[in-house]
């Protein structure tokens, strides 16, 4: 699931909202933006 967060209160916003409207739930502020997840890299031997 992909996870979305206020990028002026810091809060995690839920995909289901953000699917009806594209707005801060907490603050009302209207950027939002998609979390990364670190990736792992290894080296093959």
């Amino acid at each position: 699931m992909t996870s979305y967060k206020c990028f002026n209160c810091s809060k995690h916003v839920k995909q289901d909202y953000v699917k009806k409207k594209i707005r801060c739930p907490y603050c009302g502020y209207k950027v939002l933006y998609k979390e990364r997840v670190a990736s792992v890299k290894l080296k093959a031997v």
